[in-house]
């Protein structure tokens, strides 16, 4: 299996640690993986800002880096909704819509294609899981509390596989952190509220770590608890999953 990995813009910048991590565990579990070197922006922060028609060069440039993999993997489920709800060609249609249909979010590609059922880690720290809202909501990596159905969650069910850990029960375990995209540039207030409230709760169930699937979710918490003087940690859950 010939994987393509798919590594955020915000990833690259200020937590290469996940891209890594996602790198070493895919690897670890047998799979062949290939970083296109010439990848850059999905063109998710500007479609979120109103300016889809000004992705067209991202949409291309993501094509021609990806179109050649069976399957791609990013370890950050927006960008991965991003691209299977949003990517289009008008050149290329049909290319745009098989790397939708083939692209997968990290724990999804885990649970969904490589049926992982064991896994050789050890992180022994009492760990927060924040369910972010484009990976619940959007890819259904995990259910939804308000709705009448089974509940399931991908990213902890292998987090479950995890020697020694310790996961929290939260009071409000699928509640949005603020984060938004650019809503926590054009809300600002809002958006901060809202994650105070989000980082309280894991605060108050006595977190080491708080973990996800999406990084931009734990940089904007990560933000509020160095604002508060707090020695909790965020870490992306390919971090635990590839640890010890």
């Amino acid at each position: 299996m010939k994987v393509g990995l798919f590594v955020p813009c915000y990833v690259d910048q200020f937590y290469p640690g996940a891209a890594i991590a996602t790198l070493k565990l895919l690897e670890k579990l047998g799979v062949e993986v290939v970083y296109p070197p010439k990848q850059t922006c999905c063109g998710q922060p500007m479609a979120n800002s109103g300016f889809e028609h000004l992705t067209i060069g991202c949409n291309e440039l993501f094509i021609k880096n990806f179109e050649e993999f069976e399957y791609i993997v990013a370890p950050s489920g927006s960008c991965v909704l991003h691209i299977r709800d949003h990517l289009h060609d008008d050149k290329q249609p049909e290319a745009a819509k098989s790397i939708s249909n083939k692209i997968y979010e990290l724990t999804a590609f885990l649970t969904d294609v490589l049926k992982v059922k064991k896994l050789s880690a050890k992180f022994p720290h009492r760990v927060g899981i924040h369910q972010s809202c484009h990976g619940q909501r959007g890819l259904h990596i995990s259910s939804m509390t308000e709705l009448v159905a089974p509940e399931f969650s991908k990213p902890l069910s292998l987090l479950q596989m995890v020697d020694g850990i310790d996961l929290l029960q939260l009071s409000r375990k699928d509640e949005c952190c603020g984060f938004g995209g650019t809503f926590c540039v054009t809300e600002e207030a809002v958006s901060v509220k809202m994650g105070k409230d989000r980082v309280a709760d894991h605060l108050e169930h006595g977190a080491e770590y708080i973990t996800g699937v999406d990084m931009s979710c734990l940089m904007h918490m990560e933000g509020i608890l160095k604002r508060q003087g707090s020695k909790v940690k965020v870490i992306h859950i390919a971090e635990i999953l590839n640890a010890g």
